[in-house]
């Protein structure tokens, strides 16, 4: 009798055990939830992934990702909740890093992409700088030598109440001396030569592309050209001139980024002198991201989308 009990309670005991396990390997079969793609892409890291050489995410550290490189001076600087999980705040800060080598190199075309939350302080305030790839500290001698340069002119008057207007510009060395051109959103037939970007403190998406193979330079906001159209082509000279072509860096230039202001000897540039029109950025950063290639219009929107659903 004993030996029937115990047959028959290991049969149920074993029976548990199975159902237990069948229970577990059906949950490790069931997928998890997959987002549908967004340009074909499922998230922002994949968009021209072979072309992203910097990025700068800020979940909890001012290092850019890729290369691990740490900033050498960074001021007045603290996290805050970003558009993809957290971001920078500056309060009229900087950060200056050393060089990065996936950027000290001949670029040819590039872009350039952030996350920006600040406000249009309106006239009598200083224009405040976003990002810029220098030529380092102690050969930068001017702070539009380039090659590299994002910037919004807060000081310009408020057209509308929260108008921002960005202004990029890039330099090339191809010929030994600097030659460089620029575009923004301002100028002009407003919403016909350019578009307004309404965007203050909220988070805007800013890029700058510059398009070597045309001699291009455009700006884009939260996936939108808005960026002057009569001002894209880039030459020497009067028109139609000699196309700008490639970002070429000087010989034996190392470069360097700095966000958040201009490169000049407050920044840590000795050979630059300040000007009187320049200020620190006040606000908040996010997601910088820096391409070795003009992305398209759909690759653009396809970021801008991507980041803003936190993916």
């Amino acid at each position: 009798m004993k030996k029937q009990s115990f047959y028959f309670a290991s049969k149920i005991l074993l029976a548990a055990i199975s159902l237990t396990f069948a229970i577990t390997s059906c949950k490790k079969k069931t997928p998890d939830v997959v987002l549908p793609p967004i340009g074909g892409y499922n998230n922002s890291n994949e968009v021209a992934a072979a072309n992203l050489k910097a990025h700068w995410p800020f979940d909890g550290t001012l290092n850019e990702r890729i290369s691990s490189t740490a900033p050498s001076t960074s001021l007045r600087n603290s996290f805050v909740t970003g558009v993809k999980g957290q971001a920078v705040k500056l309060d009229s800060g900087y950060i200056l890093y050393p060089t990065i080598a996936a950027l000290n190199t001949n670029l040819g075309s590039i872009t350039v992409s952030t996350w920006i939350n600040t406000e249009n302080q309106g006239a009598g305030t200083r224009p405040t700088g976003v990002f810029a790839l220098t030529l380092g500290t102690s050969a930068q001698t001017d702070w539009n030598s380039g090659p590299v340069n994002m910037y919004l002119e807060n000081g310009r008057p408020k057209t509308y109440n929260d108008t921002l207007v960005l202004h990029s510009a890039i330099a090339t060395y191809k010929t030994g001396a600097r030659l460089g051109g620029d575009n923004i959103n301002d100028f002009g037939a407003r919403e016909t030569d350019f578009k307004t970007v309404l965007g203050a403190n909220k988070w805007v998406h800013y890029v700058l592309r510059w398009d070597a193979s045309g001699s291009f330079i455009d700006i884009f906001a939260n996936g939108v050209l808005v960026s002057n159209k009569n001002f894209r082509y880039r030459s020497t000279g009067p028109a139609p001139g000699v196309p700008l072509g490639d970002i070429v860096l000087p010989a034996g230039t190392q470069t360097q980024v700095l966000l958040g202001a201009f490169p000049n000897s407050t920044t840590g540039f000795a050979n630059s002198p300040i000007q009187g029109f320049q200020g620190l950025f006040r606000g908040s950063m996010d997601e910088v991201r820096f391409y070795n290639k003009a992305l398209s219009a759909d690759e653009i929107t396809s970021l801008y989308q991507l980041e803003l659903a936190g993916r």
